[in-house]
């Protein structure tokens, strides 16, 4: 494994300083402050104005494309991170644009793309149902036949960013009979259809996700994608994406797995932690000089670094469940001021810890539980075959 530093071109330090102005220009105070009230993970105003200076296509397209070189877009990636830009949306379109780009008609993605780089139109991720689970090849949102169009009629959990985006990614049935991987068919839903209700709902950590409902909402032909049936198909990439599996580059620049957005948080507390540790109080005594406290921490910081430097869907577990476990140890040593969050009076490390510690949970939920991604890994990477939930056998 190479750890060599990459050094900057003057035009790459020029570009890094760019980045950085753009941001802080946009990324501001107040918008953070909005960000938390509403939970939206997305700035309207911010996106807007990344879409207008070209940043969203050149993030999207790859170098021959037009996009950026390996090295800006490695320092653009870390810039975002660092301003905690709302990004949440952006994500998801970027995630279906791809599909779009690929399984689209060519009337469809004439009206799509162009609005996509230009921050006018977000997509959201239509999979999951309220009685669903994690298994969304268990679909029960229909799709039938009607002329030239489609009746859709079910209901969606956890769409988030629906109530700020113009389409969703939608997983239909439109064949009931059919085995489930095989009767399902992909629409890109324009959400000012009527028949759609968007309801929200806050999480835990103060997110908004959303439960939309979908009551004989018709949809024109063009915007399926893919073939009838066809669905997983086209799923299959953005679903790959969203569960982790990221492809190593030999240039070492890639992020080695996803949520390292969330675990950029989780950073950030450890950091926080480790300056309150260290100051004197006015005895002259630090936290850090106890022995337990220094252990504690040190423990904390390898276990972070080994899950920021494991990769794939490997990444993806040990990021959530490194969350769930450092944040509560982080928050012990600090005791009882670290239960404040960000932005109350004599909060030990300005809520960063109890904030990793509200969100965690759902880390080891997004796009599937730990549970899930456990099995994958025991199943496809280890190859200990299919898990068995039969009922133990009664021994006499």
């Amino acid at each position: 494994m190479d750890f060599s530093r990459v050094e900057l071109s003057d035009d790459d330090q020029a570009f890094l300083g760019e980045a950085r102005h753009v941001l802080q220009t946009h990324v501001t105070d107040d918008v953070r402050r909005r960000d938390r009230e509403t939970g939206d993970n997305f700035d309207e105003g911010v996106h807007l104005a990344l879409g207008a200076a070209g940043y969203l296509e050149k993030e999207w397209k790859g170098a021959a494309e037009g996009g950026f070189p390996r090295v800006r877009r490695r320092i653009w990636e870390l810039e975002k991170r660092r301003a905690h830009v709302p990004w949440v949306t952006w994500g998801t379109t970027a995630m279906v644009a791809r599909s779009v780009a690929k399984f689209g008609s060519p009337e469809l993605r004439d009206e799509v793309m162009p609005k996509v780089f230009s921050g006018e139109v977000r997509l959201c991720l239509g999979y999951t149902e309220p009685e669903g689970g994690s298994d969304i090849a268990t679909c029960k949102t229909r799709a039938v036949r009607d002329g030239d169009g489609w009746i859709i009629n079910g209901s969606k959990m956890f769409t988030t960013g629906a109530h700020k985006c113009q389409y969703v990614f939608l997983i239909t049935n439109t064949d009931p009979e059919a085995p489930k991987h095989k009767s399902l068919t992909m629409f890109l839903v324009p959400l000012n259809s009527p028949g759609i209700d968007i309801q929200g709902i806050r999480t835990v950590d103060g997110d908004r996700t959303n439960i939309v409902y979908y009551s004989e909402v018709r949809v024109d032909d063009k915007y399926r994608l893919g073939e009838v049936n066809g669905g997983w198909t086209v799923l299959r990439e953005p679903l790959n994406t969203e569960h982790g599996a990221v492809a190593a580059a030999p240039d070492g620049l890639q992020d080695v797995s996803i949520m390292m957005h969330q675990a950029g948080f989780m950073a950030s507390a450890l950091d926080k932690t480790a300056a309150k540790v260290a100051q004197r109080d006015q005895n002259g005594r630090r936290l850090v000089d106890d022995e337990s406290v220094a252990y504690r921490l040190g423990r904390s910081a390898a276990r972070i670094e080994a899950a920021l430097s494991a990769p794939s869907i490997f990444g993806r577990v040990a990021i959530a469940q490194t969350m769930r476990d450092v944040s509560p140890e982080l928050m012990d040593i600090m005791g009882t001021a670290s239960t404040l969050p960000l932005g109350t009076d004599g909060a030990a490390d300005d809520g960063a810890s109890e904030y990793v510690y509200r969100f965690a949970p759902l880390v080891g939920i997004y796009g599937g539980t730990l549970e899930v991604f456990r099995n994958m890994i025991a199943q496809y990477m280890l190859g200990l075959g299919k898990p068995n939930y039969s009922a133990p056998k009664k021994v006499s």
